[in-house]
């Protein structure tokens, strides 16, 4: 009896983070706008690009239309000519024609990290102070470089971060992934944020200053780490100021992906987390209510152990739909309303998945993992 009165205590806890995680959901002021837009400094866009998928036009072309009263300079970065992102760039110039945009070949590789030996090539052609970094897959709502502007003329701002949503696609890969990120990986942002201040960065979108980059080190800094957002926000909290979790959101819009595909981004994430974050990330487990639940119910099937399972479980489910309901502005989920349970068992093999190894596998090529967060080739 003495296990399974172990684990309900285990599973309890887990309910009431994941309560814990529904409540600092429900009072972050979730899409809400700055409205006042009378400070627009100049912003040079950095965009480190590979390959283009279904979704890439349509994620580089809001960065053409945004609706910004100040000076915008659009950099995008390939690492060959012959890139496919190349072409769609290209066609994105000779439409808007009036827009400051460049396409640069980024040939030099200068570090293991490739986005960050891009990102360094583009820095050096940049014109303005305040920088926006980033990735290709993001589309962005056509305020978000006033909202950026506004909340930068805070001088304590050392690092601006907006929210990011996956716009996941009807399947089941697609389906788990959405849970992973809209449901749960906010709201546990969200929950952090409460315990300590915030020591990262969300490398979708990343707003700082050019000057507060140098004293970080500058982006050549990062060249060898994988989580080189994790690392800019980590340095950027030490040495310049907060790292301001912004309101807006914006869409990450990942193309037409097997279950491998999006399985081993999963697992790249995982292994990054961990390797960044060890202890936080081993002591994640204990959220993972589905995982404690049925294990409780598994160890002594009996009343009191299914009537636990049956309160963690339902309460699971329903904060879980809620919190993606929030981010995602929609109900379109809820045929996949019991796709939470399946993701926190999956999670739990990923968990251990990534303390078992230390390579990953990103844009096509496979890395490992060293001291310190770093990367080298596998």
């Amino acid at each position: 009896m003495f296990v399974p009165l172990i684990l309900a205590g285990v599973a309890l806890a887990s309910l009431a983070l994941a309560l814990w995680q529904w409540v600092e959901c429900r009072l972050f002021p979730l899409h809400e706008r700055k409205r006042d837009y009378s400070f627009a400094p100049p912003i040079t866009v950095l965009k480190p690009l590979k390959g283009a998928d279904d979704q890439t036009e349509s994620c580089l072309r809001s960065w053409f239309e945004q609706d910004y009263r100040g000076e915008v300079q659009l950099l995008f970065g390939v690492h060959t000519a012959d890139d496919h992102a190349a072409a769609v760039v290209g066609k994105l110039l000779a439409e808007f024609p009036k827009v400051d945009a460049r396409l640069i070949v980024c040939g030099e590789r200068l570090g293991a990290n490739a986005k960050v030996s891009t990102l360094v090539q583009l820095e050096r052609l940049a014109r303005n102070d305040l920088l926006v970094i980033s990735d290709a897959d993001v589309r962005a709502p056509k305020d978000l470089l006033a909202e950026l502007a506004a909340h930068s003329a805070d001088a304590r701002a050392g690092l601006l971060n907006p929210l990011y949503r996956v716009l996941a696609r009807p399947n089941f890969a697609g389906r788990w992934e959405g849970v992973s990120v809209n449901a749960d990986f906010w709201t546990s942002v969200l929950q952090s944020r409460r315990i300590e201040p915030t020591r990262f960065a969300l490398g979708a979108v990343m707003c700082v200053r050019r000057l507060d980059v140098g004293r970080i080190g500058g982006i050549a800094a990062l060249l060898d780490y994988l989580a080189d957002d994790f690392e800019l926000g980590r340095r950027a909290a030490e040495s310049v100021g907060i790292v301001e979790l912004l309101p807006v959101v914006v869409d990450c819009c990942h193309g037409r992906e097997n279950w491998g595909q999006v399985w081993r981004r999963q697992l790249r994430w995982a292994r990054t987390i961990r390797a960044c974050r060890p202890v936080a990330y081993g002591l994640s487990i204990v959220s993972n209510t589905t995982l404690w639940a049925l294990a409780c119910f598994i160890s002594a099937p009996c009343t009191w152990t299914g009537v636990l399972a049956a309160v963690c479980l339902a309460a699971r489910l329903a904060t879980a739909f809620d919190n993606e309901r929030r981010l995602v502005q929609s109900a379109a989920h809820l045929p996949w309303f019991w796709m939470p349970l399946v993701k926190d068992l999956l999670a739990a093999v990923q968990w251990a998945l990534a303390f078992a190894g230390n390579t990953v596998e990103w844009r096509g090529q496979r890395y490992r993992i060293v001291r310190g967060g770093k990367i080298e080739p596998a």
